[in-house]
């Protein structure tokens, strides 16, 4: 047992002595080296004096969490934001295009229609027929014939009882005196200052009226019970079918015609 002993303590002192070089080294220390590599054929120079560049990653790296990422992601967000771009552009034209039709439709231009000759009797009738039922509907009347009765100097028709009154405290203001609001249908809050057998008495009147400041004052023949009238209604496209259909069940004579 002894002996087994000194043999293993002698040869680990012979190991160590081998080791540490005191019976020797080769000329070349790195000699021994090369049976010591390890699978040396699978090595390969990458780059000669240069550090090696940056290992691209791939899609197919693993995420943290050990879940495999995306391919889409993996590219980056350049890539990965093209789709939300394209959607949002998607939706930006359709919008675009709503509201171009939404402007289409609020832009279309109003309709206008007329009808005429009109006995009086029938021109307040459709008047009265608008300002009930189709209130969106301007209406304006002109005189197309009558028979001769007289000259008359008036301000034209204005749009409520209200302004006519305003208008007529201004005419007293200048010093005008003789007039009073027209209460019939066609020339309802016009402002009548003299009827006249003759035209020259009416420019006469009119010259007169100029001279104190009334501006608005015109003369025209006056309009007696069997004159005949235009009328005239514009107003929103999109009730032109339904007031047509109104217009000839209450005139079933009268043409519905576009303005000229």
């Amino acid at each position: 047992m002894k002996a087994l002993v000194f043999l293993l303590v002698l040869a680990n002192l012979l190991f160590y002595a081998f080791g540490a070089g005191y019976f020797g080294r080769p000329d070349n220390p790195d000699a021994g080296r090369v049976e010591q590599q390890v699978a040396p054929e699978r090595m390969r120079i990458v780059s000669r004096g240069e550090a090696p560049g940056a290992t691209p990653v791939k899609s197919e790296q693993v995420a943290p969490n050990g879940v495999q990422a995306p391919e889409n992601l993996a590219r980056g967000s350049a890539e990965g934001d093209k789709p939300v771009a394209t959607e949002k552009a998607s939706e930006t034209k359709v919008e675009s295009a709503q509201v171009a039709g939404v402007a289409e439709v609020a832009e279309k231009p109003p309709v206008c229609l007329t009808w005429r000759p009109l006995p009086l009797a029938d021109a307040d009738r459709l008047a009265a027929l608008l300002a009930k039922r189709f209130a969106g509907y301007k209406v304006t009347r002109k005189l197309a014939a009558s028979e001769s009765n007289g000259w008359w100097v008036f301000i034209p028709p204005l749009p409520s009882k209200a302004d006519a009154e305003r208008k007529a405290a201004e005419l007293r203001e200048l010093g005008v005196s003789e007039f009073f609001i027209v209460p019939d249908a066609l020339n309802r809050n016009a402002i009548s200052l003299g009827v006249f057998s003759s035209e020259k008495g009416g420019q006469d009147k009119l010259a007169e009226l100029k001279a104190k400041g009334v501006r608005s004052a015109q003369l025209a023949s006056r309009p007696g019970k069997d004159s005949l009238v235009t009328l005239q209604a514009r107003g929103p496209a999109g009730e032109k079918i339904e007031l047509i259909g109104a217009v000839g069940a209450l005139l079933p004579k009268s043409d519905t015609l576009a303005c000229k």
